[in-house]
């Protein structure tokens, strides 16, 4: 194209929206596109949504509709595209109720950005776009590399199967061929993603070559970025997929960490087969000793789903028990939500609004406690600290970055005193201090290598 149209990206919701955005972003790169830095100088904008919960399809669509009254204000003339789950769970619907939005594309849509945003600015081409061979353009020293798309489980809370399809296992081939790509840019951590990262492998062909798990790839991750010093981690995992294999090869993978995270929903059998999730409170405990004992300083993390319906005040009682008594690492606490389309939506014994708020606010303030005083016990360890950014402050400039036991962008940070390190920098550091979920860091020593430019 003569004049290089820019394009605004928005991405809300999870890490794995954040992944898809990217490609999204490589693919129009490749083809030609500039990145906008705001509505007003953006010629197009893409919008990624998040449909997880009714608030974040409320957060889409009110982020959407103040995007429209930006650019209709604005200088410039910049169609919206709405990409992600919001098209694709109300895909048919929304040409009516959003007419602000100029074209809708589903999560099984995006690789076709190009063609899309072609046709909405009139740029016609004599030759196909260029298609990068790793769709990505990660800058920073962390990385989320998603492994899978989709689900099969089918809690009966969740409108993931609805909107994403059923589970899809990436190709070892192209999981480790980013991984080398993303590596070789600078990237210091791999946080492999999917929503059941687990299973990854489980629906490959009998007779497909290389990994076959997870255990297996993260092995093959590892053995694919050395000599470089990496750092991977793993999330979104079920207590069913914690097989001997995958215990051993966290163990016993140097560069994979210490850090499970298992989202359980909740402890109670009963209440656990109504989500229409296995496992019992017995198992889940035994599991989480297995892992401590197995794995030396490991660290948990989990979600409790409070509020669900039908969820006695007793049983409610007995998870915060749970919690207390296993004492996690960090809990993400969320509210039940009534999903359209979910079974959970149809089943009686719906929680009223403030008996749900009162549980869900309780059991915030227990995980609070306990991720608080789980921070508070590294202060006076030594360990290493990856540099994500600087930020000024009135004393001038700060370095933040976070610890191994920290995953990027939900477990806190750590604040540092040194005034001369780069993006990507590993700093060996003593911690003297915490506040929350967040750590001060003296700065003991950096390594050789380089950061990020």
């Amino acid at each position: 194209m003569d004049q290089p149209s820019s394009i605004l990206y928005i991405t809300l919701g999870c890490a794995k929206n954040e992944v898809d955005t990217d490609r999204m972003r490589s693919l129009l790169c490749a083809a030609g596109y500039e990145e906008a830095d705001g509505t007003e100088d953006a010629d197009l904008v893409i919008i990624n949504t998040c449909s997880f919960l009714a608030s974040a399809t409320s957060e889409s669509i009110e982020t959407t509709l103040e995007l429209a009254d930006e650019v209709h204000e604005g200088v410039r003339s910049a169609p919206i595209v709405m990409c992600g789950c919001v098209p694709s769970r109300y895909g048919a619907d929304l040409p009516d109720e959003l007419p602000e939005v100029a074209a809708f594309v589903r999560t099984d849509e995006e690789d076709g950005i190009v063609g899309v945003v072609d046709e909405l600015l009139g740029h016609g081409r004599a030759v196909p776009a260029h298609v990068p061979d790793v769709k990505r353009t990660v800058e920073g020293a962390v990385a989320y590399l998603k492994i899978s798309d989709g689900c099969d489980r089918f809690c009966s809370f969740c409108a993931i199967p609805y909107i994403r399809g059923r589970y899809r296992s990436r190709s070892a081939a192209s999981i480790l061929a980013e991984a080398r790509e993303l590596v070789a840019g600078g990237v210091r951590e791999l946080v492999l993603i999917g929503q059941d990262t687990g299973i990854w492998g489980n629906d490959l062909p009998e007779d497909t070559e290389g990994p076959r798990n997870l255990a297996q790839l993260l092995e093959a991750v590892a053995a694919a970025v050395r000599p470089e010093r990496v750092w991977i981690r793993v999330l979104y995992l079920q207590p069913e997929g914690m097989t001997d294999e995958l215990i051993a090869a966290i163990r016993d993978t140097p560069e994979v960490l210490p850090y499970i995270d298992i989202p359980v929903q909740h402890c109670s059998e009963r209440v656990l087969s109504a989500m229409n999730r296995s496992g019992s409170e017995s198992e889940l405990e035994k599991l989480f000793a297995r892992l401590r004992d197995e794995i030396p300083g490991m660290v948990i993390r989990t979600t409790y789903l409070a509020a669900f319906p039908g969820e006695t005040a007793e049983e409610h009682e007995e998870m915060l028990a749970f919690m207390d008594r296993i004492g996690f690492d960090y809990t993400s606490v969320f509210a039940y939500s009534r999903e359209d389309g979910t079974r959970a939506a149809r089943m009686d014994e719906q929680i009223p609004e403030e008996e749900k708020l009162e549980r869900t606010q309780a059991a915030i303030d227990l995980a609070e406690a306990l991720g608080f005083a789980a921070t508070a016990s590294h202060v006076g360890e030594t360990a290493e600290v990856i540099v994500d950014g600087i930020e000024e402050t009135e004393d001038g400039p700060e370095l933040i970055g976070h610890a191994w036991f920290q995953a990027p962008d939900c477990d806190g940070a750590v604040h540092l005193d040194a005034g001369e390190a780069a993006v990507g920098d590993i700093l060996t550091v003593e911690f003297t201090d915490s506040f929350c979920y967040e750590l001060i860091g003296h700065v003991i020593d950096k390594e050789a290598t380089h950061g990020l430019e």
